[in-house]
């Protein structure tokens, strides 16, 4: 499988979207994002290892509220605050900075890529989606992760925004948001990259909104449109007039007349295999894989 940037998504304004980060310290994150991470919180009461050490990827957008909660669910581990640009990295340096007097106890948190095979859990949270390498990702957090620890990722799956993407058909306009890829798919990638027992599952969740204004807003912090089909430039007055009113066909009688819009919810979570080399004339073993595969040899081996 090779590292390709979705056929839907326009690679420069996804990487564009990850420059464009919350400048504020303490920063601010969608609210879908932070009720989506509380769920996947849930399931981690579900796995039995504790974390020595973790890595939260692009936490920014990804729950800043979560971060927090994650730190008091595992006191004692450091976490690893992964950017995805510059700028997000800047920001987060100001998060964790502390005052002089308490900097002696400020090994608790670092901003930058863990070592490999530095951490047993990495959370990534409704990231994954806009990503323009996805498998590049994929293999940055196996690489991350220490033999038997684990990954959980959450992102949208493709029938988010259904309703508003019916609007744009039966209108003639391009597609609001690129494709989103399906839990499956997401399945099959992780096994590429090197991960074992992979667990996908999905849910919908309907959002309501009171008018259209409250609903473009809500869009806007979710992300932006990707779509290589997207309109070249800037819409007038004129056509956002007619967006808002085409989007009042997405209004409820049952849900008092609010616009509801819909989202497609997927869940992933593999763990990282002791690396198995395959069998040829010649096989080559990085010289970190080998230094586990012993230590796993060691653990293995009976006492005598």
């Amino acid at each position: 499988m090779t590292d390709v940037t979705p056929p839907s998504m326009d690679a420069l304004a996804a990487q564009r979207w990850l420059d464009r980060v919350p400048a504020q310290v303490p920063p601010t994150s969608p609210w879908l994002h932070e009720e989506v991470a509380r769920r996947m919180m849930e399931r981690l009461d579900l796995i039995t290892p504790q974390p020595a050490q973790w890595a939260h990827w692009q936490p920014l957008r990804g729950g800043w509220q979560a971060h927090q909660a994650l730190r008091e669910r595992y006191p004692r581990a450091p976490v690893w605050l992964v950017p995805g640009s510059a700028a997000e990295e800047r920001v987060l340096a100001q998060s964790v900075q502390k005052p002089w007097w308490q900097r002696w106890h400020s090994l608790d948190q670092h901003v930058g890529i863990p070592a490999a095979g530095g951490v047993q859990m990495v959370w990534a949270n409704m990231a994954l989606h806009h990503q323009p390498r996805p498998q590049e990702v994929l293999g940055h957090w196996h690489k991350a992760l220490a033999v038997d620890g684990f990954l959980m990722f959450s992102c949208l799956g493709p029938d988010t925004l259904r309703e508003l993407r019916q609007i744009h058909t039966a209108q003639g306009w391009p597609a609001p948001a690129h494709e989103f890829t399906d839990m499956h798919d997401w399945g099959d990638m992780l096994v590429h990259a090197g991960f074992a027992e992979p667990v996908m599952d999905m849910e919908r969740i309907t959002l309501t909104f009171e008018t259209p204004q409250r609903l473009s807003q809500e869009l806007r912090e979710l992300g932006r449109n990707l779509a290589v089909t997207r309109a070249p430039g800037l819409r007038g007055r004129g056509w956002h007039a007619q967006w808002q009113q085409a989007l009042m066909a997405l209004a409820r009688p049952a849900q008092g007349g609010q616009l509801a819009l819909s989202f497609e919810i997927i869940y992933g979570h593999a763990f990282k295999p002791l690396a198995r080399p395959k069998v040829s004339a010649e096989t080559g073993i990085d010289l970190f894989e080998m230094r586990q595969m012993l230590r796993e040899s060691a653990k293995d081996r009976p006492l005598s």
